[in-house]
This record gives structure tokens, C-alpha cells and sequence, in this order.
């Protein structure tokens, strides 16, 4: 280790740096909506899932369902008809899952979405998935962490709803800590992740630079939520500039000719950094330092996904967040197959016209912008949304 990353990751752990964003209630505020994981101290991030308490996803259900019972919220089909996706793509890419501590039933309740669904076996003994601790063994595996079960729930299944064909590796932290996070982000490229998402973070802040190597891997897309606090400071590492930063969206069935609609979710991230530079493809006007997010998808838990996971949930859930925007993101990288073109943003940048753009709603959530894009869902780019959604694997 190099004695300055030595020192800053001292700095971290004991000074304080990189508070966790807060996580209580659901920031966005709604009753009957709570994150998943608590508060986190300094020097750890927390996970951004959000789940619905007041509805369970299928009525406390476990096991499959029946395709005449589906669980609530939205399911492969919806996100696939929602963006255009094909669904047949993706059998030669592998998505890193970065996650914190171990969910035992991981692999026997992603098999429980994935047949619910309609979708093919992912599993240790056909190959298709992995789980392995951050050193990248399979053992030991750490020990279960309070919320962050469902978060890895999450994102297994949000993978498996953009591109059901793609391998799975989950990587699991001995703990939330930044050093143990961005420790398993090397381990997963190093395993030969195509693609890797990041469902967690940090408020930024000077000394966060030390870890900004771990989270940019040539010919590796590298992918984190832009947060559920709506517009402010914005989080690590999402806010790297070689980092995809996956914001959120509501989406709703609509009477158009796509069939959907979508507006900016009030808990998405969004922010104007104060401490990484702009990058040369990202030009919008009023933010002189990196501008979060770049892309988006549906994260709103009020319009949110089926996740089925028993460790610590009785089963099928709906559960929303920026935390399932990021792995479905890298999920439609992954069936588009190029992720060597995304060792940043700027591929959206250079083709937001293929997105759905993204118009209406706000994240102003406490901090005022003044109806700025930076807090505004508007036409063209925004904090909120970025440049929009997925519109089939063009911009791709």
C-alpha cells in the first residue's frame, strides 16, 4: 500500500472524513417507505435500497408465484417493454455486484425471482453465478450485516431483469467500510467483471481521491447510484469521474405511445462537486466541478421493483432506490456487450438523443436550486436523470 493512500485511509477510519449520507426514514419522505440499511459511521458508506412497508410484494409470500399472482411492482417484463430492451444479449458478459457483508440465501432466492419470472437458472453449478468474499474466495465469507441482505437482493435481481443472460459475480466486503468496498471493486475486476456496480456511498469529500484508482479499470464499466437524498452534496463514488453515476426516475404505465412515462424521483441524487473537476465531456452550465448523475432508471419505490429475499425478509418484497438503477444500468451495458466504450460517461453524452428524455419532477428535497436543471427534471440534461433513460441499446 502507498504510504499516502496509507495515511488517508488512517485519516478515514479514525478523523472522520466521508460521513455516511444520513439514513433514517427515507429521505425522500414518504410514510411507509425506510432504507434498508442504517445510519453508517464515518469511514463506511451505507447501502441506498428503499423498501415499501406497506406493501409486501407478494403478500408475505415465499417461494415462486404463479404467473396468474404475480408479486407487486415491476418485473423483468415491465423494465423490459418500459426500455426497450431485447433480452437476448449478454451471454459473454460478467457483472461484478460490490456489496458488504454475506446474504446466505443469496443464490436460492435469485433463483426464486429468476423462475417467477420466466428467466433462465443462474447458478453456482452451471457457471452462470458466483459469490466470493473481497480477497475473491469463496471462503471464509463475511459475516450478515443488518439491510444490506436486501440491498444484494436487489441487485441480483435488477441484473438478471436487464440482462437475463449475463453472468453474476457478487463480491462481498468484510465490512461497509470504504477500504473494504474498494477493496472488492478490484477484487471483481480482477475476476474478469465486464461491468460493476456500486449500490452504496458516501457523502464526498477531500480525501476520497485516494480511492479513485480502485473504481477506474480499463475496458471495465464501472457503474454507482447517485444516491436517495435528493439534490445537495454529492457521493462517492458516484462522483468520480470515471464512475457512471445511476440516477433515478418514477415511471408509471402511460397512455402513449411508449406505453411509459417518467419523471425525476424526488429522492435522487444529485449535486455539483466541490472536489473533482469537470470532466471535458460534461459541459452543463452552472456546476464547474463534476455534475451528478449521467444516465438514469427507474428508482422511485413507490413505483418500484419485485425482489424476492428471505435472510432477513419474508420473501417477495418491492424495494426502489438509486440502489436499483446502478445494477440495471451496468445489467443494459452488459447486454449491449461494449463495455470497453464506457470508462466514463461520456458515451451518454455524445448519444443522449437515443435516450428517453426525461421531463418534470424534482429532488428538491431540502436545498433550494431555484427550479435549476441541477435539482429540475427538464429537457435535455439534468441532475436528477442525466442525460435519460434507456431507449433500447443505441446509446449503448
Amino acid at each position: 500500500m502507498k504510504p499516502l493512500r496509507s495515511l488517508v485511509i488512517t485519516t478515514l477510519l479514525v478523523g472522520g472524513l466521508l460521513p455516511a449520507v444520513a439514513s433514517t426514514a427515507s429521505a425522500a419522505g414518504p410514510a411507509g417507505v425506510v432504507n434498508a440499511c442504517g445510519t453508517a459511521a464515518p469511514g463506511f458508506a451505507r447501502c441506498l435500497a428503499q423498501v415499501r412497508t406497506d406493501l409486501r410484494g407478494g403478500k408475505g409470500i415465499r417461494g415462486p408465484l404463479a404467473a396468474a399472482a404475480l408479486p407487486a411492482g415491476y418485473g423483468p417484463a415491465d423494465l423490459k417493454s418500459a426500455y426497450a430492451l431485447p433480452g437476448t444479449d449478454g451471454a459473454t458478459q460478467t457483472v461484478g455486484i460490490v456489496d458488504a457483508g454475506d446474504s446466505p440465501t443469496v443464490e436460492a432466492d435469485l433463483a426464486v425471482y429468476r423462475s417467477t419470472f420466466g428467466l433462465p437458472p443462474c447458478t453456482t453449478d452451471n457457471g452462470c453465478f458466483r459469490k466470493v468474499n473481497q480477497r475473491g474466495a469463496a471462503s471464509p465469507l463475511p459475516p450478515q450485516l443488518f439491510g444490506w441482505p436486501t440491498e444484494i437482493a436487489l441487485d441480483v435481481d435488477m441484473v438478471s431483469a436487464a440482462c437475463p443472460l449475463c453472468h453474476i459475480v457478487l463480491v462481498e466486503g468484510d465490512s461497509p467500510s470504504v477500504v473494504s468496498l474498494a477493496t472488492a471493486v478490484d477484487t471483481a475486476a480482477a475476476l474478469g467483471a465486464n461491468e460493476i456496480s456500486n449500490s452504496y456511498g458516501a457523502t464526498e469529500q477531500n480525501g476520497m481521491q485516494a480511492f479513485e484508482a480502485d473504481y477506474n479499470h480499463p475496458g471495465v464499466a464501472m457503474v454507482a447510484s447517485s444516491g436517495d437524498s435528493g439534490y445537495g452534496i454529492p457521493i462517492f463514488p458516484a462522483v468520480f469521474g470515471n464512475v457512471i453515476a445511476a440516477g433515478g426516475t418514477s415511471l408509471v404505465p402511460a397512455n402513449n405511445t411508449r406505453g411509459w412515462a417518467e419523471t425525476a424521483w424526488i429522492g435522487a441524487g444529485s449535486g455539483c462537486s466541490a472536489w473533482i473537476d469537470k470532466p471535458v465531456w460534461q459541459h452543463d452550465p452552472n456546476c464547474p466541478g463534476r455534475m451528478t448523475a449521467d444516465v438514469s432508471a427507474v428508482a422511485d419505490p413507490r413505483t418500484g421493483l419485485a425482489v424476492y429475499e428471505t435472510a432477513e425478509n419474508g420473501g417477495w418484497l418491492v424495494v426502489g432506490g438509486t440502489s436499483a438503477s446502478s445494477p440495471f444500468i451496468a445489467g443494459v451495458i452488459a447486454q449491449a456487450g461494449h463495455p470497453g466504450l464506457f470508462g466514463d460517461a461520456s458515451r451518454f453524452y455524445a448519444n443522449a438523443t437515443a435516450l428517453h428524455d426525461v421531463v418534470g419532477g424534482t429532488n428538491n428535497t431540502g436545498i433550494d436550486c431555484g427550479g435549476d436543471y441541477q435539482c429540475t427534471g427538464v429537457a435535455g440534461y439534468d441532475g436528477p436523470t442525466g442525460n435519460g433513460t434507456p431507449n433500447g441499446l443505441a446509446a449503448f
